[in-house]
């Protein structure tokens, strides 16, 4: 196993670069952070339309914090789940506000209580803005992909978690995840997985189910 877990590194090292990022755009850890929430249930390139828009009308947390909550209903609107959405970004802006100076931190502890912010959003800033290995990243490509190439059994993000940090080396959790993640748009597709171009094709069990 931990032969075929090196061959599959190397292959999504060589294939997707050996520092990588996430898809969505931003420019400072709470748009990540805003755009990460926006996220659930919705595609990056979604998101990447929607937040221009939403930072250019916003341009600080304090901004956000005081934000009518129908104008930023509108919006998001788009991405789906807006009313939840745009009711934890605003909660969470009111909170970094009080709490942190307005400043997102750096602790995944703090992290998770914010409004709206659950283990994956946190992994995803701390990880890709502030290149600190707090966890893998878990979301539906993630899941699919990792099950897929028998890295995990589970269907549980929190357990697919655990067994991913387990076997990958610390120093890779925040490539890897991303790795997964461009693996499981470009080629590990959920309903027609493009297995003849796959570069993992050779090593992959395949397990579907």
């Amino acid at each position: 196993m931990e032969d075929n877990l090196n061959k599959i590194v190397d292959i999504l090292k060589k294939e997707y670069g050996e520092k990588t990022k996430c898809a969505l755009n931003y420019k400072s850890p709470f748009e990540l952070l805003v755009a990460t929430i926006l996220s659930a249930q919705c595609t990056d390139e979604r998101v990447n339309k929607v937040t221009p828009i939403l930072f250019e009308k916003y341009k600080t947390v304090e901004d956000f914090a005081n934000a009518d909550i129908t104008d930023l209903e509108n919006i998001i609107r788009s991405t789906g789940f807006f009313r939840n959405k745009a009711k934890n970004i605003k909660n969470c802006s009111k909170i970094l506000v009080e709490k942190y100076n307005g400043k997102v931190p750096k602790d995944i502890n703090e992290l998770v209580k914010l409004p709206g912010v659950a283990r994956k959003t946190a992994n995803v800033v701390l990880g890709n803005f502030y290149r600190i290995p707090s966890g893998i990243v878990v979301d539906t490509h993630v899941k699919r992909v990792a099950k897929r190439l028998g890295l995990t059994k589970e269907t549980n993000p929190m357990k697919v978690e655990k067994d991913l940090m387990e076997k990958i080396p610390k120093e890779l959790w925040i490539d890897f995840s991303n790795w997964i993640i461009y693996h499981g748009r470009k080629y590990c597709k959920a309903r027609k997985p493009e297995c003849d171009k796959c570069p993992l094709e050779e090593i992959c069990p395949k397990i579907m189910r």
